[in-house]
């Protein structure tokens, strides 16, 4: 909101960068592939490319009428799409530094634009309540999803490039399948709006971002909740996975940006996965089954509510230690663990896995422990600040 740009480094220490250039507010931000520029859209209608470095050179592109909501570079960097308010969704040229041609069938806003892994498909989403599938080479729109109740916020692809995930002021998230267009998964976890979502690198997680404060990571595997995520003081608005999924980063209207570390992608996911099972299937509105090689098909409307995880709030960047730690053989039921063959296991070993559970349960207790001593200190702090402004103001209006 403050019309700047900020770019953090990652190693402690370190200077962040805030450029300045964009003459209203900053909404969105995205890296080239190469890491090497940086996009930027804004209220004020333009775009700019960005030279991350100490001189925050930039490149101005101007083409939309209204505010430019979002901006992603296709994957070999040659291109990028943005989507604004004048419901329309343009694609650029990166080195030409010129606007190509734009997209116009919605007829509302458009939140949201990403392109398909491989460059061949671009989807948009909008506050007509659809989401639609473009072909870049044919400038046509294969096809509009229409099952959202609300304005659809948010839209990516799946790294697989097969599905797509949208998230929607109706509280929902929704996966699609970009090649039958068939509904894969619905999600109605969050109890307020839907702002971001973002997909782990290696396809099996979702992580959400919503007005309820709070952030959920989606099992896709398993079609379930897995954790809830406590730190933001008011709407998460937005996340994103890095690059190798190591972390994943969000931000709020609390002014605060925190990262946070995905631990959970450490414990061997895999060994679960070996176990062959048939796919399961999803009953749609009419009356037909869906199936996904990707990911089973599933209908969720409630989830676990798994431990808490507390963020660290404090000025700028935030960077709390955060465990995921993964209870042993989670997601499946007796029966299947009955009808599938075994390896056997030794009491030992279940007790040492129960045990490193545990202690890592206990860790994200202390750890947790921590964050709330230090937002005490911060709260105490900021109340004696308070306490003697109004001293201040006290003795200058005394006459």
């Amino acid at each position: 909101m403050d019309s700047c740009l900020m770019v953090w480094h990652m190693k402690p220490q370190s200077r962040a960068y805030r450029f300045t250039g964009h003459k209203d507010s900053v909404t969105c931000v995205n890296f080239s592939p190469s890491g090497h520029l940086l996009a930027s859209g804004s209220r004020d209608k333009t775009v700019r490319i960005w030279v991350p470095n100490v001189k925050g050179e930039s490149t101005v592109f101007r083409a939309h009428t209204a505010t430019v909501r979002s901006v992603h570079f296709c994957s070999d960097g040659q291109s990028f799409v943005t989507a604004s308010d004048d419901k329309t969704v343009k694609v650029w040229s990166t080195h030409r530094q010129k606007f190509l041609f734009s997209l116009s069938q919605h007829i509302n806003w458009v939140r949201c634009a990403r392109f398909s892994p491989d460059g061949r498909l671009i989807v948009s989403a909008s506050d007509d309540k659809t989401v639609k599938l473009w072909d870049k080479t044919s400038r046509e729109c294969v096809h509009s999803y229409c099952e959202h109740g609300g304005f659809v916020t948010y839209v990516d692809f799946h790294p697989s490039g097969t599905c797509i995930a949208a998230a929607g002021m109706d509280n929902t998230v929704k996966v699609w399948d970009v090649r039958t267009h068939r509904l894969l998964q619905h999600y109605q976890l969050h109890s307020a709006a839907v702002n971001a979502l973002s997909f782990h690198p290696s396809g099996n997680y979702l992580v959400t971002a919503s007005s309820d404060s709070t952030l959920k990571i989606l099992d896709l595997m398993e079609g379930r909740l897995l954790y809830t995520l406590h730190g933001h003081q008011g709407p998460a608005t937005t996340v994103a996975f890095s690059r190798t999924g190591e972390y994943f980063a969000s931000g709020g209207s609390d002014e605060q940006v925190m990262v946070w570390k995905s631990n959970f992608d450490i414990v061997d996911y895999g060994e679960v996965m070996k176990v062959q099972r048939p796919p399961a299937t999803l009953a749609s509105s009419s009356g037909t089954l869906v199936k996904h090689p990707l990911f089973p098909s599933f209908h969720s409307t409630t989830g676990p509510e798994y431990p808490q995880r507390q963020a660290l709030r404090t000025p700028h960047v935030t960077q709390p230690e955060v465990d995921f730690p993964v209870p042993p053989g989670r997601g499946r039921s007796q029966e299947s663990m009955q009808s599938q063959p075994q390896e056997p296991v030794s009491m030992p070993q279940t007790l040492t896995s129960t045990l490193e559970h545990i202690v890592g349960q206990l860790d994200v207790l202390t750890q947790t422990v921590s964050i709330l001593e230090q937002r005490l200190t911060l709260t105490e702090d900021k109340l004696k600040q308070c306490l003697e402004n109004q001293q201040l103001i006290m003795q200058r209006t005394t006459p």
